[in-house]
């Protein structure tokens, strides 16, 4: 609280003491007191009034800095008002009061709405998981079938399975640490079976993968480093650039840190564009291409169409895994994904965990 503040709104106060002044000055005068006692008397009220100023002044700036220095180094700042420090001023008193009131309110409120949210997100998991049963009979029941109807229903299938399974890690993103555990992993197989299950998707869209495993393993939980790397690539497959089209998949030491590229000859990203790629919901200018191109059958094959879920979900896991996220392209030329590991020292305390 600064002193400047603190005396204008004392400035009420100031204006009586002064009207009072003047009156009592009047007064005194026509009563004949000699100008040395009127110096004196005056001289002795201002001191007064200027040590009552500065005491209130050092008073309310001591109550006020405590309360400050109390909400910073709170967790949840608005519960300021359950750790209140006592006053002798009945305004802070009465203040104290009404943020209590107001607070339990918004806490309540606050509380209502997780619940709902809690509800709502064990729901959506509880249905994923139901839902994936019958898209695994039907995959099996394609697996038994020939034929290009039933090629391109299992395609399809596999897009559906996809799409489910970002639903449901979208719901766990917020509570990653109540269903991970970080711990050496093998690069190699976690590639080959993003690879496999993805198969069809590839084998449809005419992609070529080659993989260059230099650096074996890392640290980090490899169901949740499975679904970003799947994410990846099929962001790959869905924005290839005509045929001959190709995935590079390479791991390798660099800088001293395990690092996983994924490189790829496709449409590129814009220049302007590529700063806001992690944005939720942002799609760009490839991903409203996508959306308008084809139609029919064409366009069904073409796989699912853009929200701007996918690169957001997979930097929100990124920061949760404490991995690193980032992307390189040139438009029409390529796009690189490198995703950065911990080197375990951060989960463990020794290097073997």
């Amino acid at each position: 609280m600064k002193l400047w503040d603190f005396v204008k709104d004392k400035m009420m106060l100031l204006i009586f003491q002064a009207v009072l002044g003047i009156i009592s000055f009047v007064y005194l005068k026509i009563c004949g007191v000699k100008p040395d006692q009127l110096f004196i008397f005056y001289f002795v009220w201002i001191a007064i009034l200027l040590v009552y100023m500065l005491c209130g002044w050092l008073r309310r700036k001591k109550y006020f800095d405590e309360i400050f220095h109390t909400m910073k180094e709170l967790d949840k700042p608005y519960l300021i008002s359950e750790v209140l420090p006592s006053s002798w001023c009945l305004d802070d008193r009465l203040y104290g009061e009404i943020l209590k009131t107001s607070n339990k309110s918004v806490v309540d409120a606050i509380r209502h709405l997780e619940r709902e949210q809690k509800e709502y997100k064990e729901f959506i998991e509880n249905w994923i998981h139901e839902v994936k049963v019958p898209i695994t009979a039907m995959s099996l029941i394609c697996d038994n079938e020939k034929g290009e109807t039933v090629r391109k229903m299992k395609y399809q299938l596999s897009v559906l399975e996809n799409d489910v399974e970002k639903a449901l890690f979208y719901a766990r993103s917020d509570r990653v640490y109540e269903d991970y555990l970080i711990r050496r992993v093998s690069l190699e197989k976690v590639v080959y079976d993003v690879i496999e299950r993805n198969q069809m998707y590839f084998r449809m869209n005419g992609m070529q993968i080659e993989v260059q495993t230099e650096e074996k393993e890392a640290y980090c939980d490899d169901k949740w480093l499975a679904f970003i790397l799947n994410q990846i690539l099929i962001n790959a497959v869905k924005y290839k650039k005509g045929e001959n089209s190709r995935i590079v998949i390479k791991s390798e030491k660099k800088e001293g840190k395990t690092q996983l590229s994924v490189w790829d000859n496709g449409i590129g990203i814009a220049a302007e564009e590529l700063g806001r790629v992690f944005q939720k919901g942002f799609t760009g200018s490839n991903g409203r291409r996508h959306e308008t191109a084809g139609s029919g059958e064409k366009k069904i094959l073409a796989g699912p169409q853009s929200t701007g879920i996918g690169l957001y979900l997979c930097r929100k896991l990124c920061r949760k895994l404490d991995m690193g996220i980032r992307i390189q392209s040139e438009k029409d030329v390529y796009t690189c994904v490198v995703l950065t590991f911990p080197d375990g020292s951060s989960h463990f305390g020794r290097e073997d965990g």
